[in-house]
């Protein structure tokens, strides 16, 4: 089986994949000052838990967008696995079939959703992914990774407000029906939630408009299921298409 790893800004996602499909994800927040013993603690806990044993393990993988926790999760696997993960970064690109402009600068998690895009689809494709940054990648139908579009995610939005104002609550992430608010928490709902409806179509509007219309949509992340507006701007919605990329990589490198 292969234990795919995405060491995100929020959480360290782990994903196990039995050939055929994920049976189990968990998730442990991206805490840097934890040590590879408290990972692997709570790692045995959840295999434990599901009845997911050791030596039934022979391939990981791990992308990571957090350099304090990537030798720490190498360590973890090491130790808990016995095996050698497989680590997204320029030393591995040569093996894909694409070509990645800036490869020391451009964030592993957006190679593995652009890798999952163009092996998928082999189309020009935007990746929306909703996360801690809400980031547009963009791949050609040869495998050109085109180039990147970040802004604050819906979480570092929210937070931000909340963090920098003296009377604004910190507010639930749900989509208001109107775009008029009502009271405190809806008027923030209101402006963050249907502005970002807003930003994101005008985004792929304009991606479409440099790349062509024919251009596949794809959206992931946590949060990608939130903005229930958009839901008819995308041509696919899957919360796994970073690890979908991550077990693409994995089964190059290994064949």
């Amino acid at each position: 089986m292969l234990l795919a790893i995405d060491i995100g800004n929020t959480d360290v996602v782990f994903g196990v994949h039995n050939r055929q499909e994920w049976i189990h994800q968990f998730r442990i927040p991206s805490d840097a000052s934890r040590r590879s013993s408290d990972f692997e603690a709570k790692l045995r806990l959840f295999f434990l838990e599901n009845n997911l044993k050791i030596g039934e393990f022979n391939r990981a993988i791990i992308s990571s967008v957090v350099p304090d926790l990537k030798s720490v999760l190498k360590e973890m696997v090491q130790q808990m696995l016995g095996i050698e993960p497989t680590m997204i970064g320029p030393e591995i690109y040569e093996h894909l079939k694409m070509e990645i402009p800036s490869p020391y600068e451009i964030g592993t998690d957006l190679v593995c959703n652009a890798t999952y895009a163009y092996y998928t689809y082999q189309k020009n494709c935007v990746i929306v992914d909703f996360g801690t940054a809400l980031t547009f990648t963009v791949v050609s139908g040869e495998g050109k990774i085109l180039g990147v579009s970040i802004a604050p995610g819906l979480k570092t939005a929210v937070k931000s407000l909340f963090s920098n104002t003296a009377q604004l609550p910190e507010v639930p992430l749900e989509m208001p029906s109107s775009a008029i608010g009502k009271n405190t928490v809806h008027a923030i709902q209101a402006g963050i939630l249907w502005g970002y409806v807003g930003m994101v179509r005008e985004m792929i509007m304009q991606i479409k408009k440099e790349v062509g219309e024919d251009c596949i949509v794809l959206a992931t992340g946590g949060l990608s299921s939130i903005l229930t507006p958009l839901r008819d701007e995308f041509d696919e919605v899957d919360k796994l298409l970073t690890l979908n990329g991550l077990k693409i990589i994995a089964e190059i490198v290994h064949t």
